[in-house]
């Protein structure tokens, strides 16, 4: 009984301090992306419900859960319905393993790494049970597309990573920040710059963000593998794609940025002010900056074709993270770049 009771509180308490935080920060990343690329086009963007349009992501829920949910003729019901689930699973699982500062995670494992890349490359079969499941020409084209283009941009972001785990010789996420410790040169992202923006580009051609949402090439394929779905089922894909942006921008954090450790941790003329202290603080700034950027790309870049998308994961994206590798190790040995200074 007592068994069943921690369970139920455990459940409880990653409910209310992980999903819900998450299901609420997807909901206004929504209206964050729509303001800002309102503001870079010199539009208004939300302004009508609530002040400022705050409660328009509010809006925009109810709106896709009083939709009726229709199933297409012929369509593969139990797999239709399974799809979303797959999908935003493993975007909620990652956060398991995610440390928001150098107390707070919910699961410490060794592995940690090894953990975020087997979660993160189950989303592809959401895609493609959703393609298939929809007995739609459109729908399953979009889904070989979304399939092959996650698949191809799952290596470069693999080897980028082994990067990561070179210099902090750790697979521990909490080991991989303490190894950043020293200040804003001492994080990753200068070492590894070209694997942090190879991840970085991954991340966007992994979540079909422009200007790789090639998926989504409405003069092609209208909407891409969930084409069919409507209501709280296409929401549903909606919350596992901005979910996916959120994790990539916190990963990027933690592997590349320092996580929470402060940018000014080295500068001894700030004496022991707040501003050199590791906290969660830095780590939620971090994020949203990295957010911000998924934003940024989108109103800035126009869409690849397939080709180029293509080109770019196999043929620029491989071998430079495969000679990068090499270059981390070599820093490693020569001493150029110590562990954990």
């Amino acid at each position: 009984m007592d068994v069943m009771l921690d369970l139920i509180s455990m459940v409880i308490k990653i409910g209310l301090l992980t999903i819900l935080p998450l299901i609420l920060s997807v909901a206004y990343y929504t209206y964050m992306e729509r303001k800002v690329i309102a503001y870079m086009h010199a539009r208004m963007g939300p302004n009508r419900v609530g002040p400022y349009g705050l409660l328009q992501p509010f809006a925009d829920v109810f709106k896709l859960l009083f939709k009726e949910i229709i199933l297409p003729a012929n369509a593969n019901r139990y797999l239709f319905y399974v799809a979303p689930v797959l999908a935003i699973a493993p975007a909620f699982a990652v956060w398991a393993v995610v440390p928001f500062d150098g107390t707070h995670v919910w699961a410490d494992i060794n592995a940690g790494l090894l953990y975020i890349l087997a979660m993160t490359s189950m989303g592809v079969y959401g895609i493609i049970l959703a393609g298939w499941a929809s007995n739609s020409k459109y729908a399953f084209l979009g889904a070989m597309r979304s399939a092959a283009q996650v698949v191809s941009y799952e290596i470069p972001m693999g080897f980028s990573l082994v990067g990561v785990l070179i210099m902090a010789g750790s697979l521990n996420l909490q080991d991989i920040v303490a190894a950043q410790g020293g200040g804003v040169l001492d994080w990753f992202w200068l070492p590894l710059l070209p694997l942090f923006v190879i991840f970085f580009v991954s991340g966007l051609a992994e979540t079909n963000r422009a200007p790789f949402d090639v998926a989504e090439g409405e003069s092609e394929l209208v909407a891409g593998f969930h084409v069919e779905y409507s209501g709280a089922a296409f929401a549903v894909f909606f919350l596992a794609e901005y979910a996916n942006m959120i994790l990539i921008s916190a990963l990027s954090a933690l592997f590349f940025a320092g996580g929470w450790l402060s940018p000014f941790e080295g500068w001894s003329f700030l004496g022991d002010s707040w501003l050199r202290q590791p906290h969660g603080l830095w780590f939620l700034a971090k994020v949203v900056f990295f957010m911000f950027l998924f934003l940024w790309s989108r109103a800035t870049f126009p869409r690849y074709r397939y080709d180029q998308l293509m080109r770019l994961g196999w043929k620029v994206f491989i071998p430079i993270t495969i000679v990068w590798v090499l270059v981390a190790a070599l820093f490693i040995l020569s001493g150029i770049v110590v562990r954990g200074a």
